[in-house]
C-alpha cells in the first residue's frame, strides 16, 4: 500500500505572503544558470535552499536554514495538513486554460522493488548524488517530486476544490502558469485522502532524482538504526501527487543536443542513418513539430545550415537487440537512442546515461539557437509522450531514457517546505499524529 501522511509544513512568515511570488523558484533541474543569479539576489528566496551555491553549497544551506528558522523567516504550520495545489495554464498555439489538480503530502520512500511507487525514465548519477548530499545536510525536502495516482471516480476533488476556494497562496510563477494553494487540516478529510491512495500505485511522474536521494538516504539511515520501525522521519519523503485521469494531464518533449563529438560531420551523421531511415531533407525548421506530430519513429534532425526529417523504416525496428519488453522497444525514444545514439554516434546503452556529450532541451526554439551559438553541434528533435506509454512503461518494471518526459507546468519550490528532522516531524500532540497512522 502507499502510505502517506499529512504534514507540518515550513511556510514564509505571513508578513511575506505578499511577497510570495518573487520567493519561489523553479525546480533545480530546469532553473537556468541566467535565473539563478537572478533569483540569489533576493536573499530569502527558495533558491537557496534547493540550489545552495558556493564552494560548500550543503553547509551553506544548513546555515541559511537555521537563521531562517531563528529569525522567524520561515515558520512551521501548527497542525498537520494536506497542502492543495493546483496549476492553471496554456500550452502556446492552444486557446484553452488548463488547470492540473493535485495535493502536496508526505509519502513513504519506497524502494523500486516493492513495486508501490514506480519509476519510468533513468536518472543522471550526478544529479542524484547532489541530492542525497544535500537532504542529509538539512534533512530539508524543498521541492516536492511529482507522482501520478489513477482514481477514476475522482474522490478527492470535491475536497480539494473546497480547499482551493480559499487559497492560502495565489500567484503567477516562472513559467507564466496561475499557482494557487489550499491546505487541509481536517483530520477527517485527511483521513479519506489517506484512504483512497492507500491502495494504489504510484507514477513517478517528475523528480526522480529527488526521490532517489530519499531513498539512498532512508537506506543509509535504516542501516544505521537497529531499532528502525519504518515510522521515523527519514522514511518519508515530500510529494504532490495529481490523478492520472485528471483531463488536463500535459507531457510535453524533451529534445536532445549533441556535443563534443570531434571531427563528427553531418554527412556522417546521416550517412550513418541511411540504413535504417527514410530521410527527407530541405526542411523548414519551423515545421519540424508538425511533420513528426502523430508519426511513430519520426524526428527532425537540425544542423547549423540543414534540417531533416527522419523515420524509422518498419523493417529496420526488428534489428534493436536490447533486452527489453516491447513496450519500451515501441518507443521513439528507445528507437533514437537505439540507432542514432549507439549505433550511429557509438555511445553504448549502459554509458549513455553519464556521458557529457548529450545534453536535454525543452525548448524548440532553443535547439536552434544554441547550435547557432556553438554550444552544440546538432539536435534531435522528438514529439511528446502520452501517458497511455507511461502507464504501459511502469507495467513492465523496466525504465524510458532518461529525460523522456517534461510534465508541464513543473512544481515550484517555496510554497512549503516539509522537514524530516525528527524534533519537527511530527505534530505537537501526539493523539493527533496516531489519527493518521495507516489503517
Amino acid at each position: 500500500m502507499a502510505e502517506i501522511r499529512p504534514f507540518r509544513g515550513w511556510r514564509y512568515h505571513p508578513q511575506y505572503d505578499n511577497q510570495i511570488e518573487s520567493l519561489t523558484s523553479p525546480p533545480f533541474d530546469v532553473v537556468s544558470a541566467k535565473q539563478r543569479e537572478m533569483l540569489y539576489q533576493n536573499p530569502i528566496n527558495s533558491i537557496h535552499l534547493s540550489v545552495p551555491r558556493g564552494e560548500e553549497p550543503n553547509k551553506i544551506a544548513v546555515k541559511t536554514l537555521e537563521k531562517w528558522k531563528k529569525d522567524r523567516v520561515i515558520v512551521q504550520d501548527e497542525l498537520p495538513a494536506i497542502y492543495v495545489y493546483y496549476q492553471y495554464f496554456s500550452i502556446p498555439g492552444h486557446s484553452k486554460e488548463y488547470c492540473r489538480k493535485g495535493f502536496m503530502c508526505n509519502i513513504k520512500a519506497y524502494d523500486w522493488s516493492e513495486n508501490i511507487i514506480l519509476r519510468h525514465e533513468n536518472t543522471i548519477a550526478d544529479a542524484v548524488n547532489d541530492r542525497i548530499e544535500l537532504l542529509a545536510k538539512t534533512k530539508l525536502h524543498a521541492s516536492a517530486t511529482h507522482g501520478l495516482y489513477t482514481d477514476t471516480e475522482h474522490q478527492l476533488e470535491q475536497y480539494m476544490d473546497e480547499a482551493i476556494a480559499a487559497p492560502i497562496y495565489e500567484l503567477e510563477d516562472f513559467q507564466g502558469v496561475r499557482e494557487v494553494m489550499g491546505i487541509i487540516q481536517d483530520a477527517e478529510v485527511i483521513k479519506k485522502f489517506i484512504q483512497v491512495i492507500r491502495d494504489k500505485k504510484i507514477i513517478l511522474a517528475d523528480g526522480h532524482h529527488r526521490y532517489e536521494g530519499s531513498l539512498v538516504y532512508r537506506r543509509e539511515c535504516k542501516a544505521k538504526n537497529p531499532h528502525h520501525t519504518g515510522k521515523e522521519a527519514y522514511n518519508f519523503h515530500l510529494m504532490y501527487l495529481t490523478n492520472t485521469e485528471g483531463e488536463d494531464l500535459r507531457i510535453l518533449p524533451t529534445h536532445r543536443l549533441f556535443k563534443n563529438f570531434e571531427g563528427l560531420t553531418e554527412e556522417q551523421v546521416i550517412t550513418g542513418l541511411e540504413p535504417y531511415f527514410t530521410i527527407k531533407s530541405n526542411i523548414d525548421f519551423e515545421e519540424i513539430p508538425e511533420m513528426i506530430l502523430n508519426k511513430k519513429w519520426a524526428f527532425g534532425l537540425v544542423f547549423k545550415d540543414a534540417v531533416y526529417k527522419i523515420r524509422l523504416k518498419p523493417e529496420a525496428h526488428a534489428l534493436i537487440d536490447w533486452n527489453f519488453p516491447q513496450a519500451i522497444k515501441d518507443l521513439d525514444l528507445t528507437v533514437l537512442h537505439y540507432f542514432l545514439i549507439e549505433k550511429v554516434l557509438g555511445i553504448k546503452r549502459e554509458k549513455q546515461r553519464f556521458t557529457d556529450k548529450i545534453s536535454y532541451e525543452r525548448s524548440f526554439s532553443n535547439c536552434l539557437l544554441k547550435i547557432n551559438k556553438g554550444e552544440a553541434q546538432f539536435a534531435a528533435v522528438t514529439r511528446e509522450i502520452n501517458m497511455d506509454e507511461v502507464k504501459a512503461v511502469c507495467g513492465t518494471g523496466y525504465t524510458m531514457p532518461q529525460k523522456s518526459t517534461y510534465f508541464y507546468p513543473k512544481v515550484v519550490c517555496g510554497l512549503v517546505y516539509s522537514s524530516i528532522d525528527e524534533k519537527e516531524f511530527g505534530s505537537k500532540l501526539a493523539l493527533v499524529d496516531a489519527q493518521f497512522d495507516p489503517l
